[in-house]
């Protein structure tokens, strides 16, 4: 008899930036952790198309795949931390400064920390930050939430040991 399968949580996960500047090589924890990602959504564009003398129904042809913002949202950081200075100086240069594109990754870990699930968006560059409320009134932590655009995104289930640290380095590869 096999294993009961349980479907994994949604709360432990970690994000990574695969900068090819050396600047992204000095990202920390801090980088990685963030309360909420979501946007992880992909769709079929359709093109109705109306057949002469069939009036019963309209063709439903697909178009290209559509992507939702990728949407990470933490606590604001008071620390140095890469990540929020590289989506200040992309969404604050008024685009006066050129758009650095990096691939990032999203990985859904097990209760002992290692990722069986890997989400690699490529291509992805900030298009908006914004900074929850601040409230006199309320005692809430504040919060920050990025938003990256990107070409496309591609998930890997991912094996346990070496098979793991395998399919991402080939998800990586592979995004570049």
């Amino acid at each position: 008899m096999s294993d009961t399968y349980y479907p994994p949580g949604a709360f432990y996960f970690t994000v990574t930036v695969l900068g090819s500047g050396t600047l992204f090589s000095l990202l920390t924890d801090i980088d990685a952790s963030f309360q909420e990602v979501s946007g992880i959504n992909a769709e079929f564009g359709i093109e109705p198309v109306t057949e002469g003398g069939e009036n019963r129904f309209i063709h439903k042809l697909p178009k290209a795949t559509k992507y939702q913002n990728l949407v990470l949202k933490r606590g604001v950081v008071t620390q140095d931390s890469v990540l929020a200075e590289w989506v200040g100086q992309t969404v604050g240069s008024g685009m006066s400064l050129p758009i650095l594109p990096q691939n990032l990754l999203v990985s859904l870990l097990n209760e002992s920390g290692n990722p069986i699930i890997v989400w690699g968006f490529a291509n992805a560059y900030p298009v908006k930050w914004d900074v929850s409320p601040m409230n006199s009134q309320e005692n809430k932590i504040l919060t920050e939430t990025m938003e990256f655009a990107y070409n496309y995104f591609e998930r890997v289930n991912l094996g346990s040991g070496l098979s793991a640290a395998v399919k991402i380095a080939q998800l990586a590869a592979r995004l570049a």
